[in-house]
C-alpha cells in the first residue's frame, strides 16, 4: 500500500497532532506484525532518500551531550541520523539540557553547516518545562527524543520522570528513549516497568535504542531461525571494552552509571535476550574479576580511581549464565580489559544444526553461519550498515505511517521489552556482587580461624 506524502494537506488521515487516538489504532495493528525485519530492506543512510512530504517534522531533542551530538568514543549521534532521514523537512523546535551553554555551543556549530535550516530557529531550555510555557502551536513536535543520562529517566518520581511528562505535556507524541531503560538502584526496577504500563496504556508510540537489533546481520539471523523454524538452543556473549578511551569518571562508578553491566552490557544481554526469549531471573548466576584482585590491575586507565570510593569501583570482568523460559541456557561476559578504541564484541546463538556468529557488531559486522550438511562457515559482511540510521528511520516511518502500511518494518524495542533486558542486567550484578561478598565473608572466617603465628 502506498503511503500519502505527509505535506498534501486535506487528503491525508489525521496525524498523531490531530488525534492522538491515531496513535493506539496504529499501535495495536502494529502486534500481527513480526518482531522482525526483513535485511533486505535496511537501507545505508548514503543510499537512503529523504522521506517524502513537504510539511515540517517538528522534534524535540532532551540532552545535548556526545548521544545527541557525537563524539569520538564510539558513532552515536542521532541528529545526525535524524538530519539524513528528514532531510529539509526537519526542524529541532527545542533543546533541552540544564547546561545552557553546552547546548548553545553544539547548535552554533549545526547552523554553520549545511544542515542550518534545521537548527536557525532551535531554542534552549533548562526543563520541558520552560520549553512547554514558551512554546508555540507551531512548536508543537512529532517525536520527543530523550538522549540524557538514564539516571534521570525509567522512574515515577519528579525530577527522572521524562517519559511521564512527555506524555502529559504532549498526549500522543511519539517517544525515541536512549538505552538503558534507568540506573537507578535495583529497588527501583518496579518502577519502570510501572512507566512501560502508562506508556503501552496510553498507546504512545515508543522506541528505546537498542540498535543492535537493527543490524542486518541480526536480522538475517532472525530470518534464518524463521525461516527454518529453529529453536534457539544457547546463546553465548562477549563484549570485551577498550577501557583506554572511556575517560568519563562516572562510568568507573557504579553509584552514577550502576556499573558496565547495566550500563554498557545492557546492549548484549538485549541481544541474547531477542534470540533466547523470556529469561528465568532465578536462575542468573555470575561472577566477578574485581578492581582490588591481582588479576584486575589495568594499566592505561585515564581516570583517577582512587577519587572514587572503593566500594562503588567497577569490576573488570562479569561472566553470567541463566536459563531462558524455553529451556535454553544464555550466557554472556564483559570484560574491561582492551586498550586503543576497538571493542571485540561476539555472540553466538545455537539451534539444532545451526551455529549463528555475529562478530564486531559495532563498527563492521561479519556474520559466520554453519549449516546442517557442512561444516564449513560462511562469512557474510554489511558493508556500511547503520543500525542507528536504521532504527531512527523505522520510528519515523512509524510516525509517519498514517495510512497503516502493513509494509512498514516493525519498530524492535519497546519499553516494556527494555525494562527486562535492564532487569536482566541487574540481576546479573547483583548475583555477582552477591557471590563476591560471600567470597569475602570467607576468605574472613578463615583468616579468623587461623592459628595465630608463634
Amino acid at each position: 500500500m502506498a503511503r500519502r506524502p505527509s505535506g498534501i494537506s486535506g487528503s491525508r488521515r489525521p496525524s498523531v497532532l490531530d488525534a492522538p487516538t491515531s496513535i493506539s489504532r496504529r499501535q495495536s495493528s502494529t502486534g500481527s506484525r513480526r518482531p522482525s525485519i526483513d535485511p533486505s530492506r535496511l537501507v545505508p543512510m548514503d543510499r537512503a532518500s529523504h522521506i517524502g512530504g513537504t510539511e515540517d517534522f517538528n522534534v524535540v531533542f532532551v540532552g545535548a551531550g556526545n548521544i545527541m551530538f557525537g563524539s569520538d568514543e564510539g558513532p552515536w549521534n542521532h541528529s545526525f541520523r535524524f538530519e539524513h532521514k528528514l532531510g529539509p523537512r526537519l526542524k529541532v523546535v527545542a533543546l533541552i539540557d540544564p547546561a545552557i551553554d553546552r547546548a548553545t555551543a553544539v547548535l552554533q556549530k549545526k547552523c554553520e553547516t549545511f544542515v542550518r535550516s534545521a537548527y536557525e530557529n532551535t531554542r534552549v531550555f533548562k526543563t520541558l518545562e520552560d520549553f512547554v510555557r514558551n512554546m508555540s502551536k507551531k512548536d508543537m513536535p512529532r517525536a520527543v527524543i530523550v538522549g540524557s543520562p538514564p539516571m534521570f529517566r525509567g522512574t515515577l518520581q519528579p525530577g527522572r520522570d521524562i517519559e511521564s511528562q512527555i506524555m502529559k505535556c504532549f498526549p500522543g507524541v511519539a517517544m525515541f528513549i536512549e538505552k538503558p531503560a534507568a540506573t537507578g538502584p535495583a529497588s527501583e526496577i518496579p518502577e519502570a516497568f510501572a512507566v512501560a504500563k502508562k506508556i503501552d496504556e496510553a498507546g504512545t508510540l515508543c522506541s528505546v535504542g537498542y540498535m543492535l537489533r537493527y543490524l542486518k546481520a541480526v536480522q538475517m539471523m532472525k530470518q534464518i531461525i524463521e525461516e527454518n523454524n529453529l529453536t534457539v538452543m544457547a546463546t553465548i556473549a562477549r563484549y570485551a571494552c577498550a577501557y583506554e578511551a572511556i575517560a568519563k569518571p562516572d562510568w568507573w562508578d557504579k553509584a552514577k552509571s550502576a556499573g558496565p553491566i547495566v550500563e554498557q552490557g545492557t546492549h548484549f544481554c538485549d541481544l541474547s535476550r531477542y534470540f533466547g526469549g523470556e529469561v528465568d531471573m532465578a536462575s542468573v548466576s555470575a561472577h566477578s574479576l574485581e578492581w582490588d584482585e591481582n588479576a584486575g590491575t589495568l594499566s592505561k586507565m585515564q581516570v583517577d580511581e582512587t577519587a572514587i570510593p572503593a566500594e562503588n569501583r567497577i569490576p573488570r570482568v562479569t561472566a553470567a549464565t541463566w536459563k531462558y523460559d524455553s529451556g535454553a541456557v544464555g550466557s554472556f561476559t564483559h570484560l574491561v580489559a582492551l586498550q586503543g578504541h576497538n571493542y571485540s564484541c561476539e555472540l553466538e546463538v545455537y539451534a539444532d544444526g545451526y551455529q549463528l556468529k555475529l562478530v564486531n557488531p559495532y563498527v563492521q559486522p561479519v556474520l559466520y553461519i554453519r549449516r546442517p550438511g557442512s561444516d564449513l562457515e560462511e562469512m557474510h559482511t554489511f558493508p556500511d550498515d547503520d543500525p542507528f540510521f536504521s532504527e531512527i528511520s523505522v520510528l519515523i516511518d512509524n510516525i509517519e505511517d498514517i495510512e497503516e502500511d502493513p509494509d512498514t518494518a516493525q519498530i524492535l524495542s519497546s519499553f516494556q521489552d527494555a525494562c527486562k533486558t535492564y532487569e536482566l542486567t541487574w540481576a546479573i550484578r547483583l548475583a555477582a556482587e552477591q557471590n563476591r561478598k560471600l567470597k569475602l565473608e570467607s576468605q574472613k572466617a578463615a583468616a579468623a580461624a587461623a592459628p595465630a603465628p608463634a
